[in-house]
């Protein structure tokens, strides 16, 4: 019996996802409690307090950009912790119009306090899983930062190395899982890229080919590769090119495939080619944006879906 291709998750369940993990996780770490870890700062304060400790003579209006707080509810809360001897104002030598803000010795014991009760609540979470939980929930919680970034200047650098053992295996995991969540494709496709990562790996040349894998804290957020084309010496092929959407709208696919023409060239190729698909249109971005020109299209059926393929061309001849 043919199978069922996996369609992917509808918005609302998104949504109904997204607001079941706010739920758990505002009640696990206690911030529906009347003081944070049982302390009589609220959230707010506590937030408030650490800007106050980790800034050097911060100003009212840089506390509630950083925090993106209402202006009055942060001027309520500074004039609490005025007057409770937890925060000192100065005048500003270089604007008039407002005060350099700075913890008491009374405050910096208060945020003392309360960094050690969080440091305390993060140890005790932590050491009750196994390591392999640990690193986990770490990589997760690293990719909710980074796609929720809203600075660029907030999202982890990434490097670009060489393939190493155990690189093929999460290969063809990712591969094979983002395009059924994505696009609904079958464990066909799985097949394929696991052929050929497979192929890759049994007929390596370092000198011609190469796999670049993007790493982030020390975990996989993109790859691609590079081969010779069977058939014809001085023609490359581009592969497997994936960016997690974790990672996605920082401009690594396009790191990426410069990556490799960089490399085509200096490898001695004249001409690179890729074979991709139609409804795959952020890649088609990227190769257009790198000087890729489309040069066949065609139909067919694979992966469980009836798809458009097409190849790309892109000539890397001297002097191009």
């Amino acid at each position: 019996m043919p199978e069922t291709a996996i369609e992917p998750p509808s918005p609302a369940t998104h949504t109904d996802r997204f607001r079941r993990f706010n739920r758990m996780y505002t009640r696990f770490i206690g911030t529906l409690d009347e003081g944070l870890l049982n302390t009589e700062y609220s959230l707010a304060e506590a937030r408030v307090l650490y800007e106050l400790a980790t800034r050097t003579q911060p100003n009212a209006k840089e506390i509630a950009a950083a925090l993106g707080m209402d202006t009055g509810y942060l001027s309520r809360v500074l004039s609490k912790f005025q007057a409770a001897g937890l925060l000192r104002r100065t005048a500003s030598k270089h604007d008039t119009r407002s005060s350099e803000l700075a913890l008491t010795l009374r405050g910096r014991s208060a945020f003392t306090k309360l960094d050690t009760l969080s440091t305390q609540q993060a140890h005790t979470i932590l050491s009750a899983l196994s390591p392999e939980d640990q690193a986990s929930l770490i990589h997760a919680m690293q990719t909710i930062e980074s796609v929720l970034a809203t600075d660029p200047h907030e999202r982890q650098p990434y490097i670009l190395r060489p393939h190493r053992p155990g690189d093929m295996g999460w290969v063809v995991h990712r591969e094979a899982a983002v395009y059924a969540e994505e696009y609904g494709w079958d464990n066909t496709f799985e097949a394929l890229v696991a052929r050929i990562v497979a192929d890759f790996i049994t007929h390596f040349d370092p000198v011609r080919e190469r796999c670049w894998i993007a790493e982030s804290t020390g975990q996989s957020i993109g790859h691609i590769f590079l081969v010779k084309h069977p058939d014809n010496p001085e023609t490359a092929k581009l592969r497997l090119l994936l960016v997690e959407s974790s990672a996605r709208g920082m401009g690594l696919g396009h790191v990426l495939v410069n990556e490799c023409i960089r490399f085509a060239r200096t490898a001695g190729y004249r001409r690179i080619t890729l074979w991709t698909q139609s409804i795959l249109v952020p890649a088609h971005r990227i190769y257009e944006k790198a000087g890729f020109r489309l040069v066949k299209e065609e139909p067919h059926h694979s992966f469980g879906k009836d798809l458009v393929g097409q190849t790309w061309e892109l000539d890397v001849s001297p002097g191009k």
